[in-house]
């Protein structure tokens, strides 16, 4: 699933060619998604001129002329594709898939597809002024590259919670937008064990964790996010982050910067937490 550098990155290119556009062909190509599209979905958004596209911890919020947001959910396999005006002249214009379910064309004669293999996205729209109390944003914490979010926001946030640090940070009431490969990233670089238990990671262990999601993250979307199964950027081109990896995903391999012998220790370790994998170094990560 996309987590927030994927979002971001996909956000970051849909500003690039909605705000300020008008939205004058909006092709609905099925009832639902992960849950049904609101009656009318197509022609409330025919006509209407997008102000801004933000971002809430994995949705993309698209706010309307009109008071309402546009609210996207990529899911597992979700891609928001965009063919500009001159590459559809050059390249031709290919018909849609059968997993394109959402066709948008703006008034500069941009089109994006919504292409959803798997169908667990979702759009939506939401009055804008009912937002915070939607259910879909109820409860959910701090933006982690927002101010709000700090050593001492986490620590509050963990105060308590007898739950290994690991599945602590996937809660998206404890911090919002992160996901498994980048909660795994990030543990090896502040050198906490993802066995730790959460309560445990405070004071100079919480200002340390704070500032290596931060980087982690501000990293990884300046590589476009990490393409490893479906995601790639609006552009089509592939995420590079994952070549950055230290330890997702390479499971008995060294760790960057450690001494310890990969041959002798079994390298880099995977355990189940939640039914998803965690990846860390033994000897680095306490």
């Amino acid at each position: 699933m996309p987590e927030l550098p994927e979002v971001e990155t996909v956000r970051r290119g849909l500003a690039a060619v909605l705000e300020g556009r008008r939205l004058v062909r909006i092709e609905q190509r099925r009832a639902d998604l992960r849950i049904p599209f609101p009656e009318g979905f197509a022609a409330r958004l025919e006509g209407r001129t997008v102000r801004r596209v933000e971002r809430r911890a994995k949705y993309i919020l698209a706010g309307l002329d009109d008071g309402n947001v546009w609210l996207i959910h990529l899911g597992i396999s979700g891609r928001m594709v965009i063919v500009r005006p001159a590459a559809a002249r050059e390249n031709g214009a290919a018909p849609p898939g059968p997993h394109d379910h959402v066709i948008i064309e703006t008034d500069e004669g941009v089109v994006i597809r919504f292409h959803d293999a798997r169908r667990f996205g979702l759009m939506t729209l939401c009055a804008e002024t009912e937002l915070a109390d939607h259910r879909l944003f109820r409860g959910l914490g701090p933006e982690p590259l927002g101010d709000g979010f700090d050593g001492d926001a986490l620590a509050r946030a963990l105060k308590g919670k007898n739950t290994p640090i690991k599945l602590a940070l996937l809660d998206q009431r404890v911090v919002a937008g992160l996901g498994n490969i980048y909660v795994c990233e990030s543990l090896f670089h502040a050198g906490l064990s993802p066995r730790r238990q959460a309560h445990t990671v405070k004071g100079a262990r919480a200002d340390r964790l704070a500032r290596v999601i931060r980087r982690v993250l501000r990293e990884a979307i300046a590589a476009g996010g990490a393409s490893l199964r479906d995601y790639v950027r609006p552009t089509g081109e592939l995420g590079t982050f994952q070549h950055r990896f230290a330890v997702y995903g390479r499971e008995g391999a060294p760790c960057p910067g450690c001494d310890c012998d990969a041959a002798r220790t079994g390298g880099i370790k995977r355990i189940t937490q939640g039914g998803r994998s965690s990846f860390y170094c033994g000897k680095r990560q306490r």
